[in-house]
């Protein structure tokens, strides 16, 4: 194996925390990843730049913090940096991927991990995570494969891959479709091939586009509140089953559509893709006939990303429309 030059970005999370003697898990000062990493079994072909970009809990990642690891990473590659590995608290590490995946990710190899436990917890899984996204960034076969998220062995792309256990070390899953690669102890192996992505790389990312998920008996008011009073730029909505709304919410909904709002929807459930299905009224049809979005296999936090960067890449509405879709 040639050199190789990895970027290591540790933006803060569980991964970079310890536990206190009362079991609550706090930032630290300095970031025990850093000590902890000189215990890494790597080759000695792999060359680590190691950056402590910030330290922050995954609830304070802002899209401002993903658009600054983005431009971290164009600059690296224009310095000659091979692949970077991001360590990253797990709450949003699924939305900083999909960010990356959807903005530059056929830049190079990028690989995101975290850790359910703390570095001082019995049984934490941080550095043996660390150690296997490395690997990953390592390896060839890693190339043109998107925005990749290594954690308990397993490979997923970011396009689909979510957390779905407050605790579990195995929390970030694919649903339906399941890991495209996996890490053993000698290899990394992939056998799924996903379609290739669109990109759009955004200079800016200013857009207020809220989330709304629809229960059963929901009234109109949630819409009317969009409709009436606060100035959204676009709206992801989690809807029911194939992608249906409750009769109730429509009249305020449609209107929404009506002056032109960008509204992506998507199911509430775990597994499967909203498509337009059911033709009754509130049905998926009768939807996509005013003009919503259906957004293919992707959940709504990542809907929402999504939405923000064709939003500011000023796509027309035929070009959303087809992007958002894909």
């Amino acid at each position: 194996m040639k050199m190789k030059r990895i970027l290591i970005l540790h933006t803060g999370g569980t991964i970079s925390m310890s536990q206190d003697a009362d079991g609550a898990v706090r930032p630290d000062k300095k970031n025990p990843l850093l000590a902890a990493g000189q215990e890494l079994r790597l080759p000695a072909e792999i060359e680590l730049i190691v950056e402590d970009f910030s330290n922050l809990p995954s609830p304070h990642i802002t899209v401002e913090t993903m658009f600054k690891v983005k431009e971290r990473i164009k600059a690296a590659k224009a310095a000659g940096i091979d692949s970077v590995v991001i360590t990253h608290g797990t709450d949003t590490l699924e939305e900083t991927a999909y960010f990356l995946e959807v903005t530059i990710g056929d830049l190079l190899p990028i690989i995101l991990t975290g850790a359910m436990r703390s570095i001082n917890e019995l049984g934490s899984d941080g550095l043996y995570n660390f150690e296997c996204a490395i690997r990953v960034a390592a390896s060839d076969s890693a190339r043109d494969k998107g925005v990749l998220v290594v954690m308990n062995d397993e490979v997923h792309s970011a396009r689909y891959v979510t957390k779905t256990h407050t605790t579990n070390v195995a929390t970030f899953r694919t649903p339906t479709l399941g890991p495209i690669g996996l890490v053993t102890k000698s290899k990394i192996l992939f056998k799924q091939e996903l379609p290739k992505a669109t990109h759009y790389d955004i200079e800016s990312f200013d857009a207020l586009i809220p989330i709304i998920k629809v229960f059963a008996g929901m009234q109109g008011d949630f819409f009317e509140l969009l409709d009436q009073g606060i100035k959204v730029d676009g709206l992801v909505v989690e809807a029911l089953g194939a992608g249906n709304l409750p009769p109730q919410t429509l009249p305020p909904f449609y209107h929404l559509l009506e002056k032109g709002l960008p509204v992506v929807l998507v199911s509430r459930c775990f597994n499967g893709i909203a498509e337009p299905v059911y033709d009754y009224h509130g049905g998926g049809v009768e939807l996509a006939q005013h003009g919503v979005i259906f957004c293919n296999g992707i959940n709504s936090q990542k809907a929402r990303i999504k939405l923000l960067i064709a939003l500011n890449a000023h796509l027309n509405q035929a070009e959303l429309k087809q992007f958002m879709e894909e």
